[in-house]
């Protein structure tokens, strides 16, 4: 039988050389594009803050609290951060609000992540201690979020990424003494058994050793406009917050300062669309900036925030010099939700509980005692376990975990350590908050991160179950 089959002229050789290169450049990633802005998302006068043991009446705005975002487009996905000042928010709230941003813009929940700076001076989202959220706020709030991914997805363009870390040490501190061998000390509850303490009222004659290492890096994400001009940094570092504002101040504390000391280092004041500053909380629930070894010096209120903005704003310029920028990045994310055990009060803590609230309100009860009465009842009433979502974005080399919590140092420079991904780092409090969350050495040592109440509620052996998850997380992607 004769062949139907005819080799192909020279011309139509050539033809599908052609045709088949350009197939080849149509499926190449688009070009990678990046886009950045902000939303104002200071609340009213009079909001409540929760940054302390009682409700704090906002009573001035020092400074605009903020939604700060950025959306990165590799051509197939598209992965966004919004930063968010203010202390905590809840899984609920954010899972809201992740739907609506999904309505909105069609990014996926698993692509978005949403995390707190933890500045204490931000109105009530999520209730903790004796204060509870302000609906209006919670209400008014997410709606500001979707605008924030909204302005950044029409500030799409063409641009280049690269990223780096530096350190500053010199303003991270574990916040967890240890207390000296033979030494009784009475914790905040009235117990005896506590063989560490937090560093509030240090120098003290019982103080010893910190209780865990500090994490001193910070990382960064570098954006280009496509003609060099900067467009957005994403900044993470571990320091719990500095504190020491006005009284009743709004104030997004030093995460605020910072972004405008970068804006300022990169020449970046007048650009059009706004260069975008965005900075994250890391693993910090055992730091802080408080050197215990030494007496404070007391400072005029914001002195301190701008001491620990304007150095490692400027560590990060440093650390920004001969970055090599990449217009090719692929995005992935990967995200499972932990069930973790809830630890729940004896029969006899219960008790004891309801004859010191003894039916009282929030408002007329206070101070430590009188708080965790009531946090260990409504902790009583928590489901037998909590679902914790974790999520892990790669740019490229880079991994980024997200911890729903307020993580130790220690377990944050585990993860890096252990990681199949290099390099990591870790953002805390994203997309959800479960409170602290200490590694099991650290609730047999007591203080305050580890009383029962909603500030730490979960099984001892959580974060040993949180590492592994995000290990599998990881392998996934790499």
């Amino acid at each position: 039988m004769k062949s139907l089959f005819r080799p192909p002229s020279r011309l139509s050789a050539v033809l599908l050389l052609l045709a088949l290169a350009a197939s080849a450049c149509a499926l190449r990633a688009a070009p990678f594009r990046a886009g950045a802005a902000t939303a104002n998302i200071t609340p009213a006068i009079g909001t409540v803050m929760n940054g302390g043991i009682g409700p704090n009446p906002s009573t001035h705005v020092h400074d605009e609290l903020l939604a700060r975002c950025l959306v990165l487009d590799d051509g197939t996905n598209r992965l966004a951060f919004v930063v968010l000042d203010n202390c905590l928010v809840d899984r609920a709230f954010f899972d809201d609000a992740k739907r609506r941003i999904q309505a909105a813009t069609g990014i996926a929940p698993t692509n978005v992540s949403l995390s707190t700076t933890h500045t204490h001076s931000a109105g009530a989202v999520t209730g903790v201690h004796l204060t509870e959220a302000d609906e209006t706020y919670r209400a008014w709030l997410p709606g500001r979020l979707v605008d924030a991914v909204k302005r950044a997805l029409n500030n799409l363009a063409p641009a280049e990424i690269a990223w780096g870390r530096g350190a500053v040490p010199q303003h991270v501190f574990c916040r967890r003494i240890l207390v000296k061998p033979g030494v009784t000390y009475t914790n905040q509850l009235g117990g005896l058994a506590d063989r560490a303490k937090m560093n509030w009222s240090s120098p003290q004659p019982e103080d010893d050793a910190m209780s865990g290492p500090v994490d001193p890096e910070v990382s960064f994400l570098s954006v280009r406009h496509a003609d060099g001009r900067p467009l957005a940094l994403f900044v993470n570092y571990s320091l719990h917050y500095v504190g020491g504002t006005g009284p009743g101040h709004l104030s997004a504390d030093y995460y605020g300062v910072f972004c405008e000391r970068m804006t300022e280092l990169l020449g970046a004041e007048t650009q059009d669309p706004p260069f975008v500053a965005l900075m994250s909380n890391g693993t910090s629930g055992d730091i802080n900036n408080v050197d215990f070894r030494k007496a404070s010096e007391p400072k005029q209120p914001y002195a301190q925030i701008r001491i620990v903005a304007d150095d490692v704003a400027r560590e990060v310029h440093r650390a920004m010099d001969g970055l090599a920028y990449r217009r090719e990045v692929p995005l992935r994310s990967a995200a499972v939700e932990l069930r973790l055990a809830n630890r729940k009060p004896t029969a006899a803590q219960v008790e004891r509980a309801r004859a010191i609230v003894h039916g009282r309100p929030p408002a007329q009860l206070g101070g430590f005692i009188e708080n965790f009465a009531r946090e260990t009842l409504l902790v009583a009433d928590l489901p037998d376990e909590d679902a914790l979502p974790l999520q892990v974005f790669r740019i490229g080399d880079l991994a980024i975990a997200q911890w729903p919590g307020e993580i130790f140092a220690v377990s944050g420079l585990e993860l890096k350590a252990r990681s199949p991904v290099r390099p990591l780092f870790n953002i805390g409090m994203a997309n959800g908050w479960s409170g602290y969350i200490p590694p099991p050495g650290q609730h047999a040592l007591g203080a305050y991160e580890t009383f029962l109440g909603r500030t730490s509620h979960l099984e001892t052996n959580a974060t040993v179950k949180l590492t592994a998850a995000f290990l599998e997380l990881l392998k996934d992607l790499r």
